[in-house]
């Protein structure tokens, strides 16, 4: 998103293997320990402000430059709408999914099948959609393609059990969103940051085990 409206940034990689996102400083950002989070040093009134919840920060940084914001009423809703349904669905049953399928030290059958079932669910409703459309909202991009791109790149599709052949309108879309300079360049600097490979029992704890239960 940074990319596209062409802010000036400073990346700072928190390691949530290590338990980074746990450190007050962290917390002072972002009280439910997550990442993304942003400081606009620059923020309403000239003073510093935080944003947490990816969601947020998108219509945070589209109202504050202009961009990726429609005017139009139908329009603007159209983003909106599909907008929420990565927030309410994408997001938390792909998380699901992949955490079943690659990540709990548990065979939970019934948790596989049940994520499963609905991250297919979900790949069909987007199929649909871009059936008829260029973009998840429509013919022009839009912040609801920022948000869902991630969830369906294709180390996404090995994870999640995906066939995406059996998905041909979404690995169009896929593949029109991946050829973005702005996202080729978002892409570059997350694998930069990115930390990779299995996680230790400490790094299991910080991303899925106690330590994201213990009160702060």
């Amino acid at each position: 998103m940074l990319e596209e409206v062409g802010l000036d940034y400073v990346s700072i990689p928190v390691d949530i293997l290590a338990g980074e996102q746990f450190k007050p400083a962290f917390l002072a950002i972002n009280p439910n320990n997550r990442v993304p989070a942003i400081v606009d040093l620059d923020g309403p009134g000239g003073a510093p402000y935080s944003v947490f919840e990816s969601g947020a920060l998108l219509l945070y940084l589209a109202e504050k430059t202009g961009k990726l914001w429609p005017i139009e009423t139908t329009r603007r809703y159209d983003m909106l709408q599909w907008l929420m349904f990565q927030i309410g669905g994408v997001g938390p049953m792909f998380g699901q999914n992949g955490y079943f399928q690659g990540y709990c030290p548990e065979d939970v059958p019934l948790a596989k099948a049940r994520y499963h079932s609905e991250t297919l669910r979900l790949y069909g409703v987007m199929d649909k959609q871009l059936a008829d459309n260029r973009y998840l909202a429509g013919g022009d991009y839009s912040l609801a393609d920022i948000a869902t791109y991630p969830w369906t790149m294709p180390e996404q599709w090995r994870l999640h059990n995906v066939d995406i052949e059996q998905f041909p309108h979404v690995k169009r879309w896929n593949a029109l969103v991946a050829a973005r300079p702005a996202v080729g360049r978002g892409s570059t600097l997350m694998a930069a940051d990115q930390k990779s490979g299995d996680p230790t029992k400490e790094a299991y704890a910080n991303m899925f085990g106690d330590e994201q239960y213990r009160p702060r």
